[in-house]
Parts: structure tokens; sequence; C-alpha cells
């Protein structure tokens, strides 16, 4: 539904996307990631037909979108960073206005508004001035005329930035809800919204893709994925320590004041096996957790060069 094939976008002396290639399909939600100024929302201004390549192309739907621009609007629907408006208008006004620009009038135009406003919950304040809304509701203006004319390919930009916790539930709820039936792009730079919404994520900087993966595939590339921590006195965890060290499939044990973290060799799961042990030797022990991997970690790794290391990540882990 989007593909993205060498994209490149130059402001001057300033390379803001470069060689980018990614392609989103039917069902997926794409959570492109990266550090504020990485190229994020250029790249995603070229795809929606707002910005034009300096090489490369972007197709939507199988159509180029420098080639034909107002046919692949048709199937899109973008919001931009900030869900930008008319302040004096207010969300049915502005909202019709948008159906009006896409061709929609008589009878349809007011289903299209109609729907786009249940779907966003728009309904207690239909009839105020958007200049007066919260941060929450304009967003919810901005991402309804997005969805107006029920697109195949949604384009959001920042979506849950600024929102409260309730506000971004309902958000990525809706998003949730729509993504068997589109395929959707969203920018963004809160990790938490990769487990939240997106089933792939690609992570850029400095203007080029440095990873792409599921949510679990980029867990699996933090030094601690699959690695054990148990919470425990620190008379217990000194005992416990070198008896890990002879455990199968363990590779490496730290031990820190009140934890320890038990990091498994390659290709192995070694959390049964502990718990096994602990409960055998009927060891006082207040917690022994499984940790999936930090995503932050491997977020910092790749967008600055850093290496990702046993020590950050055990940091990280008890952070």
């Amino acid at each position: 539904m989007i593909e993205i094939d060498r994209l490149c976008k130059r402001f001057g002396p300033i390379v803001a996307v470069d060689d980018v290639s990614f392609s989103v399909a039917r069902g997926e939600v794409l959570g492109f990631l990266g550090p504020n100024g990485a190229g994020k929302s250029t790249a995603m201004k070229i795809v929606a037909g707002f910005l034009a390549p300096d090489s490369g192309r972007a197709l939507v739907c199988g159509l180029d979108v420098t080639e034909h621009g107002i046919e692949v609007k048709r199937r899109l629907g973008y919001m931009p960073e900030g869900a930008p408006s008319y302040n004096e208008m207010t969300p049915v006004t502005f909202l019709g206005f948008i159906a009006s620009v896409r061709g929609f009038s008589g009878i349809e135009k007011h289903r299209a508004v109609d729907r786009a406003a249940d779907m966003t919950r728009l309904g207690e304040v239909l009839n105020q001035p958007i200049e007066t809304l919260s941060r929450g509701y304009k967003r919810r203006v901005g991402l309804a005329q997005a969805l107006l004319h029920d697109p195949e390919v949604l384009i959001l930009d920042e979506p849950t930035d600024g929102l409260d916790p309730n506000q971004k539930h309902e958000m990525r709820t809706l998003i949730r809800d729509m993504a068997p039936d589109k395929a959707i792009l969203i920018s963004t730079h809160l990790l938490e919204e990769v487990g939240a919404v997106c089933s792939r994520a690609v992570i850029i900087a400095r203007g080029r893709v440095v990873a792409d993966g599921t949510p679990a595939e980029l867990e699996a590339r933090s030094p601690n994925h699959n690695a054990v921590f148990v919470y425990a006195p620190p008379q217990t965890l000194r005992t416990l320590a070198p008896i890990l060290r002879e455990l199968d499939g363990v590779g490496e044990v730290e031990v820190g004041d009140d934890s320890l973290c038990a990091r498994p060799r390659e290709g192995c799961e070694v959390y049964d096996k502990i718990q096994v042990l602990v409960r055998q030797r009927n060891m006082l022990v207040s917690e022994v957790r499984l940790e999936r991997g930090q995503l932050d970690d491997v977020f910092r790794a790749v967008t600055t060069g850093e290496a990702l290391t046993g020590n950050a990540g055990a940091k990280a882990a008890e952070d």
C-alpha cells in the first residue's frame, strides 16, 4: 500500500532524507521512529505529496505520488504534525469544508462528516470554535479530516504527542480498530507508541534507516533480552550468584544491592530453570522476573552509535 524506494531530500547543505526505503502493507501499523530532526516529517510529507523528492520515489496504492498526485490524495488521509486547522471555524464547519474540497455534496457530505465525527468522538464540541478546544480535541479534529473519505492509507505525524494518558489511550484504540482495513504510517519519537499500536517499526537517524523490525525483533537486540532478574536480600543473592554461574545456559551474572541479573547464552532461555532452582532450594526471594529487552537501549544505540552493553542494559531494566 505504501512503497518508498531510495528516497532523498536536501534543503541546501542539509540532507534531510538519505536513501530511505521501506514498505507498508494493508493491515500494518508502521511506527516511523527517530530523534527530533531525524527526517521523519520530511519523509512523510513526501509520501503525502506535500513535498517533492530530489531522487527516489514514493508509491501509494501502486501510484507514484509525483506523477499521480491527485489520485494519490484521494486514496490517503494525512494528519500533519500539530493537526493544523482553521481556528475560527467549528469542527462541523471545518469538516464540511474539507468534505467539499474532497468532492462530497448533499447527503453524502453530511454522512461523511457525521461518520468522521462519530469515529473521533467529537459530538460534544462539534459547534464550538476550534481555537477554544483542548489539545486533545484539536488532534481529534485533525484525525477526523484525515478519515473523512475513508482512505485506504493513513499517514499520521505525531498523533499522540502532547496528549494526556486518557487521550493517548483513546487515540491508540481508534488506530488499532482501523488497522485491519488500512495501511497506517505513524511518525513518532515516543517509544511507548511502538508497543501500544505498531506491528512494525522503522528507526531513522540523520536521514537514514538504521533499524527495521517488529517490536519483538527490535527488543531482542537489547543486551537484556531474556535476562532474568532476581530480587532478594543481599545474603541470598551472594549465595545464589555462584550457583547460577554454573547453571546450563547462563552466560553472565551481575549482582547488585538488592537484585541480580542472569543473562543467557545466545539462543538459550533460563527463566524456567532459575524458577525451579529457587523453589527447590527454598531461597527467600521477593521476585523472579523475565526481561524481554529495553527498546530505549536499542533506540539509543542505533541512533547515536553507542554500543549495546550489558551494564547499560541492566541499569535500564532496573530503572
